[in-house]
This record gives structure tokens, sequence and C-alpha cells, in this order.
């Protein structure tokens, strides 16, 4: 449940019960949140993030760049007071070191966490990447999660993507309905006709045009995806394009409404 928000002083309400053919409809939010720096002013704040985060009022929070004891972000272990805050499981996978600390995916869940793993997607001497993988026990049932941020080449993308889906920790949730979201950096959504798609997956951010994340100040790319295998009954996703959204990161978040058959 939703509570007061720690240190931060935040008051919170329950968002209203939205119906889909009997069954509760449940609500993902992810966002590359930039570690907290506004993406136009350059502003460290961990609160604006916050409060973006609780207008949506998510079921599920699928976390990119989220620092922990940078100095950038005021040394801030931002997992454990984004947990703090919302009073939902944590899971935090650090990939990048930056100093003594680092930056990496957090996924915070309302619902039990059934298995966790996580694998590398780092290519050669690039980046470090990685995906999230999770079993969340939802009130449809088990749901598979892949939480995700790619790297910024093509070529890259694409290894990436060929190496999560053949992955033994990926392919064993095969039975399950599996959810892929993140910061794919895929400009001409290329990985969507393509790869995901021969894997049985459909693509929720679809069209492009209709879901432009980045920059937050003025979209123009559509970075921020969603992919869906399984019994989704009518899923809903959009971009949330709010005055405070547009400020806290250099990415909008992207929010799914979603019921499993």
């Amino acid at each position: 449940m939703w509570s007061p928000a720690g240190q931060f002083g935040y008051s919170t309400k329950r968002r209203g019960d939205v119906w889909l053919f009997g069954d509760l409809l449940m609500r993902l939010l992810s966002w590359n949140i930039h570690k907290g720096i506004g993406g136009r002013d350059r502003r460290y704040s961990l609160r604006r993030v916050i409060d973006c985060i609780d207008h949506e009022q998510p079921d599920i929070i699928c976390l990119q760049e989220v620092d922990r004891h940078v100095r950038r972000s005021g040394y801030d272990d931002q997992p454990r007071l984004l947990a703090r805050t919302f009073r939902y499981e944590a899971i935090f996978h650090p990939m990048v070191a930056v100093g003594r600390g680092g930056y990496g995916n957090l996924v915070l869940s309302r619902f039990p966490v059934v298995s966790r793993h996580r694998i590398s997607l780092r290519q050669g001497t690039k980046k470090p990447r990685g995906a999230q993988l999770l079993v969340l026990d939802t009130p449809h049932g088990l749901l598979h999660l892949v939480n995700t941020h790619l790297g910024l080449a093509e070529a890259e993308r694409r290894w990436q993507v060929e190496r999560l889906l053949g992955h033994n920790l990926f392919r064993s949730a095969d039975p399950l309905s599996s959810l892929i979201v993140g910061d794919f950096n895929d400009w001409r959504n290329a990985l969507a006709s393509d790869l995901l798609q021969l894997s049985g997956f459909r693509q929720l951010t679809a069209p492009p045009s209709r879901f432009r994340s980045f920059p937050a100040w003025m979209a123009m790319g559509s970075l921020d995806k969603a992919f869906v295998r399984g019994g989704f009954v009518n899923p809903h996703a959009r971009i949330a394009r709010t005055s405070l959204a547009r400020e806290a990161s250099d990415h909008l978040p992207l929010v799914i409404d979603f019921a499993l058959r």
C-alpha cells in the first residue's frame, strides 16, 4: 500500500480502481531517471523523481540509471531511499562503477518476487549493460518481467537482444506471460519487427510517433519501449508528459496498464 514517503515528507493517495473484464488492472512504470538529474537544468533532485512516480501510482516500477553512493547525486543510496519511500520490494542491479559507487537498474514491486536473476549484456569492452529477469506473483498469476537498458550502437543492441532471448535464464520462463521494458536506445525501432517479433513478442509502444520520450523537454525519439508475449488482455501504454516529468530527467516515463488472462 502507498504510504508517507519517509524522509521526503510526502503524503500519497491510492490510485482509483480501474476494472477490465472483471479483473483489477495493474500498472507498471518504466523510466530512465538519469540518476535524478534534470535533463535541462542539470539539477539533482530525487524528490522530483518520486513525485512523478507517486503521481502515476504504479504497482511495479522499473528504473534505469539509478545511482548509489555517487558524488553527483550527493552520495545518496537511491535504491534504498526509493524502496523506503514506496515500501515495495526492491531489486537493484549495479552495472557501471563510478568511484566507490555506481549506477544500474532497479525494480520495485508491490507484488511478491518469486525469483530474481540478472544477466550481463556487455559486449566486449563497451559500457557494461545488463537485464534483470524477475518472476512476480501478481493477483492475475505469475508474470515474467525483464528490465533492461541497451547500448548506443545498433549492432550492439542486436547482439544484446539475441543474447537475452537465447539465455537459459530467459528461456526457462517461456511458459509465463512476459513483459520486456526499458531504455532500448533504438531510434529506428529496428528491433521490434526483427528479433522480438520472431520470438513472439508484440510491441506496445507502437507506432513510435506516439511514444516519443527523449529528450524529455522536447521529445523526438521513442527510446523507452515495451514488448509483451502471452496472456495480456488489451494492455495500454502511454508516455507521461507532465510538466514535472519534463524537468526531473532527460527521459519521460512510460506507463503501462494491463491485466493477465
